[in-house]
């Protein structure tokens, strides 16, 4: 495969929604249809492809938080795809910006909830609902938290922001049973055992995130913690361990306590 054959990668965002748990944060996550062409039947975090609507100028007047463009279009796709995986909005009303202000509750998540898979299809732009209810996406209260890149050699990349965001109080998520079949709170160590048990199946990206993640004890140590830390971008490269097995190495200082991971390791 030659640089000019290469797929595109292309920009996805990643959302690990989050709330205190017992004994440690919980994240949300959602299962993915076995229908799905990518991941299918796999726990993922909330997320998806930027679309061209996610890079709409119009985007200015309805976002609250100064970033730029990548960043900026990263953050509206991880909010929608977060609305349109699991009904929770990110969002202040604009007639109260700012980071101390509050984010919407759960009277307004209800009245956008019965657009979500017109949204979902493209038959209604994220960017017109959200100027109908006048509201902004709290683009601030997303921590920039991991970046992946797909391998060269799928045939399938992505280009993906990962960010932690406390869920809003009172909003309930549910699955939108498209993409998704199910919706769960796990902590971290929770979600982990269900793959080492084998009652789940997560891949490499999502289960490295969740190594992370646990590194927190409670949600606000994570916000601290990661918000203080450098993202530093994950391409995973082929390879092979001294014993000749196939394997994708990734960068120490990414933070991940692993380079190394097994390709039989790596579900897609």
């Amino acid at each position: 495969m030659t640089a000019q054959t290469l797929p595109e990668a292309r920009l996805s965002a990643t959302i690990l929604l989050m709330r205190e748990g017992v004994s440690a944060p919980e994240v949300l996550m959602v299962k993915r249809h076995y229908e799905i062409d990518f991941a299918a039947g796999a726990l993922v975090f909330p997320g998806g492809k930027a679309n061209a609507g996610d890079t709409d100028p119009g985007w200015d007047s309805y976002t609250d938080g100064d970033f730029g463009p990548i960043q900026q279009d990263a953050r509206i796709a991880a909010i929608r795809e977060a609305y349109e995986e699991s009904g929770i909005v990110l969002a202040r009303h604009r007639k109260s910006l700012g980071a101390g202000a509050p984010l919407v509750g759960a009277d307004i998540a209800d009245k956008l909830a019965p657009h979500r898979a017109a949204v979902d299809r493209g038959e209604i732009p994220f960017l017109d609902l959200v100027r109908e209810h006048d509201l902004a996406l709290a683009l601030d209260r997303l921590v920039h938290f991991g970046h992946w890149i797909t391998p060269v050699m799928m045939p399938k990349r992505f280009d993906t922001h990962f960010y932690i965001a406390r869920a809003p109080s009172g909003q309930i998520a549910a699955h939108d049973g498209r993409e998704t079949t199910d919706a769960v709170w796990l902590s971290a160590t929770e979600a982990l055992e269900q793959e080492k048990s084998g009652k789940a199946t997560i891949i490499f990206p999502t289960r490295m995130n969740l190594v992370k993640l646990a590194q927190a004890q409670t949600l606000s140590d994570a916000e601290t913690r990661f918000s203080s830390q450098p993202v530093v971008t994950v391409l995973p490269e082929p390879g092979k361990t001294e014993t000749g097995a196939p394997c994708l190495f990734i960068p120490e200082e990414a933070g991940y306590g692993q380079t190394v991971e097994l390709l039989s390791n790596v579900k897609v």
